[in-house]
């Protein structure tokens, strides 16, 4: 007798979901594979998502969002010097990076290529995800620029863009190539971007 509470369920189909899709590609996941994960029925599955597609979204909006946004965004959103938090992040990227994840690639990027040409519904929740990614960034960039670490004219909306087009491209690069080491290289030279972005000693020095 299956005595799993409902919530409990619904985490249970949304991590093996995540984990198929991720492996498999949204279109070729399958129901299958995520049922014999989980142990569950078709029926137990349809109560808490009716379709394949609000399954897919809920991912999105449930798995995928909060852990980027607890591994991604929070770090840079409460950091003190933004720049240096920025520079730590990629560090960190950089270093962890392995040659499993690679294969599989950034579930948000992989998701962008296959889904948001084909459904709408899908580019929007997408779409809502990497925009806010973009604005933690500007909101970031802002707070730098404000307290010194950042040059004046640097413009914090356009600068959040690059950045976070260079992460997902460098990513997608890597995977297409196979290579940890270009993905490691792009990062190396997105870090040295990021050296641009600093306010010069002579300026910092003219303020005090």
């Amino acid at each position: 007798m299956n005595t799993r509470k409902p919530d409990q369920t619904r985490q249970d189909i949304l991590a093996a979901a995540f984990s198929e899709i991720h492996r498999q590609g949204f279109q070729a996941a399958s129901v299958a594979n995520i049922l014999a994960d989980t142990g569950l029925t078709k029926g137990a599955l349809y109560h808490h998502f009716p379709d394949k597609k609000a399954l897919g979204l809920a991912v999105i909006d449930e798995v995928i969002r909060p852990s980027f946004t607890a591994a991604t965004m929070a770090p840079i959103e409460s950091a003190s010097s933004p720049l240096a938090a920025l520079r730590a992040l990629l560090d960190y990227k950089r270093e962890t990076m392995s040659e499993e994840y690679l294969a599989l690639g950034c579930p948000i990027n992989n998701l962008m290529q296959e889904m948001s040409p084909l459904d709408e519904d899908f580019r929007v929740a997408l779409s809502r995800l990497i925009g806010d990614w973009q604005d933690t960034l500007t909101r970031a960039l802002t707070r730098a620029r404000a307290n010194g670490e950042v040059r004046a004219a640097v413009d914090p909306n356009q600068t959040a863009l690059f950045i976070v087009s260079s992460l997902w491209g460098c990513i997608g690069v890597a995977k297409s190539l196979r290579s940890i080491g270009i993905y490691r290289a792009c990062l190396g030279q997105l870090t040295q971007y990021l050296d641009t972005l600093s306010t010069p000693p002579e300026e910092i020095r003219s303020c005090l």
